[in-house]
């Protein structure tokens, strides 16, 4: 009996594992993307990321035109300084695609002069992947109407499925 409990907990933990799956997340969305003076100013990317739930293994793109901007990661001093000097990562063919390989925070910027203290910068908290039912996007009234969520459809299905596993394998489990 015990044996039969372990086998289906890791059958369902592999299930979820399969199910949950990373996104892409356009920063600044579809038709803003990664723009120096982004509109609403220095707060618009932080307001963007706030309305997301980035988890490892997600993927941010960052959408400009090669040679007018570029993304480089940066350590938190230097983010808040704008100081591109020390770059972790940098990016300057557009789009660029990132995947946020860790759990914590990110920082990044675009290098132009001038772009990061006129707002052009980005700092995302990723977390582990959770199986809980949490939307991966908070709903916001600061999106525009003409952009679907990211990845809405697919996070419902799997949030869906998954607790439709999960109810079956604990009926399955306690019956005995």
């Amino acid at each position: 009996m015990g044996q039969l409990r372990k086998n289906v907990a890791i059958i369902v933990a592999m299930i979820m594992i399969v199910v949950t799956k990373a996104e892409e997340h356009i920063v600044g969305g579809e038709s803003i993307g990664w723009t120096s003076y982004p509109p609403g100013g220095a707060s618009f990317y932080s307001n963007w990321a706030s309305n997301h739930t980035f988890i490892v293994n997600d993927t941010l793109v960052f959408k400009f035109e090669s040679g007018s901007h570029s993304v480089a990661e940066l350590t938190k001093n230097n983010y808040e300084k704008c100081d591109k000097n020390e770059k972790i990562e940098f990016y300057v063919i557009g789009p660029a695609r990132v995947t946020l390989n860790r759990a914590g925070r990110f920082y990044f910027s675009c290098t132009f002069s001038g772009h990061c203290s006129s707002g052009q910068k980005l700092s995302v908290e990723v977390v582990t992947g959770n199986f809980s039912s949490a939307p991966r996007k908070a709903p916001s009234s600061s999106t525009p109407p003409s952009l679907p969520p990211s990845g809405s459809s697919a996070s419902v299905a799997s949030t869906t499925f998954s607790i439709f596993i999960t109810t079956i394998t604990f009926k399955t489990l306690f019956q005995f």
